[in-house]
């Protein structure tokens, strides 16, 4: 078990459950439909990357592998690019600030890094040596 991966999951998801309630309760009051969808966005891929952070620590039980260790790491670094990029973007869209289109390209390398995560786990469940 990779114990580093499952912690930072649990709190990855602790902080998906709080940014979801606010975007709920309180986000939608301050900015429009369109930044909302946007957090929301992020907020939904944090927490599917939860769970694929959790798998990939459990899994690590199994198969204790650079592959395994890998794609926790690519979750991570997903995690805070892909939905990070899409919480600054809303605020950027909130507060109407110009000048902050080089934000935009960032999601989709966190996008990239969520793949590779997936392929990595794939690939890690075939091997079963540390590497």
């Amino acid at each position: 078990m990779h114990k580093g991966f499952i912690k930072t999951a649990a709190i990855f998801g602790l902080l998906s459950v709080v940014l979801g309630a606010f975007a709920a309760h309180s986000l939608k009051e301050m900015i429009s439909d369109y930044a909302v969808n946007i957090f929301e966005t992020g907020v939904r891929y944090q927490f599917y990357h939860v769970f694929a952070l959790l798998g990939a620590g459990i899994i690590y039980k199994e198969f204790p592998n650079k592959f395994i260790r890998w794609s926790g790491i690519f979750f991570i670094s997903g995690i805070i690019l892909f939905s990070g990029s899409l919480y600054f973007l809303t605020y950027v869209k909130g507060a109407v600030l110009p000048d902050y289109k080089w934000i935009g390209p960032i999601t989709p390398i966190g996008g990239l890094l969520f793949i590779l995560g997936w392929l990595f786990l794939f690939i890690g469940c075939f091997k079963n040596k540390k590497s």
